[in-house]
């Protein structure tokens, strides 16, 4: 085998010049095949799953399809940016409804905030809550708004690998105060702990600690009362098929079931793939989807790396684990009446919780959970007069702490089962019927992981924009990155927007190439 001290070149088969792979068929790897699709190349995207969508897959299990990981769109013109690229139409190919409400926050003292998209409707759930909070809301929206135009628009619709562009931009940081947290950010706004927990909770959709990831992720808020939150007739699953049966109309191919066991380098440069088994394939252009973690402390582990080094990476802070409980109820369709789509069990604690998920290790006696019920939406998550639900509960990710989940798992699941039945679920026990678990473990072997972190590297301010692995790599001409560990960052429209960002890095196939491509 090559070494780091071996840097033997590999044999590689012709290509035709406007050959492209890509690593992993999460949604940003297949929205990137998509890009690279219109932009005249034959794509190939291999993934080590049965299914395409990475953490956007789900598993099928007696008469219930689970959706394993996103479950709502926000910013749903990112998709049809995508498909228009491809010339096609999005709204043809999914069916997405808008949620209204978007989510519940349930408290332990019984008080609640209901998410809307209408500025007077959350105004009037701020002043049911704390009325002498209603203008430091109001600022905090016109906060939040800035920074999306600045943090999303801006930065996070292009690429951010050259140091000269941070440089330009250091200003514009220091003006809107990127160096305070989130929470903060939202606790100078308002007073009241409740509205303090729902204006900063969150980072935590993209792996970050709210007591450290930068205010600039205020924008979420931004977000959701301008463009809605959304769900996807058979979940973010049916948008990830969508996806690759465009791919398919390319032209381009999905091999699942097919793991990439290195990237090959050969003077510098991607040159291509070896699978698992020993097959080679030759690229023009590499992608990887997979975490960056992986890509740089696995995928070229035989190449000399300059920036991202083991060491280097082991520095990082990595976002949080989860602990997801995925159930089936039977006969509940009409129990429960109160529970909606969404909704979000706050613990007793929130910032020493929060410390002891990313600072300690602690797995803790307490949790928040959120809860997702797609049924009240989608009936065909679940057979008739039944429901689908997964429970999600942030944990310490694998680098941190000495859980050992094959002995705790089992634990933590039934004192997740004890505050449903005592909060939102009363009788859940009598109604279970199918049950998966996935805790660090699980998201650290199917997914490839690092440390079973759930959303790659934690977005912190020195670990965002430039210092974030790059979307066009240091460390081979040629190779690129997509997805939740590079620029901008985790979360459907992150993941995205990366792919976008490849789209102006990657140059156009060759013209004679492409058509010759196109009428094979």
């Amino acid at each position: 085998m090559q070494t780091e001290s071996d840097p033997s070149p590999h044999t590689f088969a012709p290509t035709t010049g406007a050959d492209a792979i890509v690593v992993g068929a999460g949604l940003g790897g297949l929205a990137a095949a998509m890009r690279l699709g219109a932009k005249g190349y034959r794509v190939t995207v291999i993934d080590r799953l049965d299914m395409p969508g990475g953490r956007g897959s789900s598993i099928a299990q007696g008469g219930h399809r689970f959706d394993l990981g996103p479950t709502i769109v926000t910013v749903p013109q990112g998709l049809r940016e995508l498909w228009a690229a491809c010339g096609r139409d999005f709204d043809r190919d999914v069916d997405l409804r808008t949620l209204d409400p978007f989510y519940e926050i349930r408290w332990q003292d019984g008080s609640t905030f209901t998410a809307r998209q209408s500025t007077e409707a959350m105004r009037a759930e701020v002043a049911r809550l704390s009325p002498g909070d209603l203008p430091g809301y109001d600022r905090f929206l016109k906060d939040s708004e800035r920074r999306y135009w600045f943090g999303f628009e801006d930065l996070g619709r292009r690429s951010m690998h050259r140091f000269a562009d941070m440089l330009k931009v250091l200003p514009t940081f220091a003006m809107l105060r990127a160096d305070k947290s989130v929470y903060a950010h939202a606790a100078a706004r308002v007073r009241d702990d409740r509205l303090r927990f729902a204006l900063s909770f969150h980072p935590l959709f993209i792996g970050g600690d709210p007591f450290h990831v930068t205010s600039m992720y205020i924008l979420v808020s931004h977000l959701e009362k301008e463009f809605g939150v959304h769900y996807a007739m058979g979940g973010v699953g049916a948008i990830a098929v969508a996806m690759a049966s465009v791919i398919a109309s390319q032209g381009g191919r999905l091999r699942l079931n097919a793991e990439v066991d290195e990237i090959l380098v050969d003077q510098g440069r991607a040159k291509g793939v070896r699978l698992v088994g020993g097959e080679t394939l030759a690229a023009d252009v590499v992608v990887s989807n997979a975490d960056a973690g992986h890509t740089y402390d696995r995928l070229l582990r035989n190449h000399r790396r300059k920036r991202w080094t083991p060491a280097k990476l082991a520095r990082k802070r990595w976002s949080m684990g989860l602990f997801v409980w995925y159930f089936g109820t039977k006969g509940t369709k009409l129990k429960w009446p109160d529970v909606g789509h969404h909704t979000i069990v706050v613990g007793p604690r929130y910032k020493d919780h929060i410390r002891d998920i990313f600072i300690r290790g602690k797995l803790a006696d307490d949790m928040s959970l959120y809860v997702h019920r797609p049924s009240v939406t989608d009936p065909s998550v679940a057979p008739f007069g039944d429901d689908t639900f997964y429970a999600l509960s942030p944990v310490p990710h694998l680098g941190i702490g000495d859980t050992d989940w094959t002995a705790q798992a089992e634990g933590y699941r039934q004192k997740m089962q004890a505050m449903l039945e005592e909060r939102l679920l009363p009788g859940l026990g009598d109604c279970l019927s199918e049950q998966l678990v996935f805790t660090p473990d699980s998201f650290q072997s199917r997914y490839l992981s690092p440390y079973g972190s759930g959303f790659s590297i934690e977005p912190r301010i020195l670990q965002s924009a430039w210092f974030r692995p790059h979307n066009i790599s240091e460390e081979a001409k040629g190779l690129y990155l997509v997805g939740a560990g590079t620029h901008p960052g985790a979360g459907l429209p992150g993941v995205i927007a990366s792919a976008e960002v490849l789209g102006k890095l990657v140059p156009d196939a060759p013209r004679g190439v492409a058509l010759r491509l196109a009428a094979e």
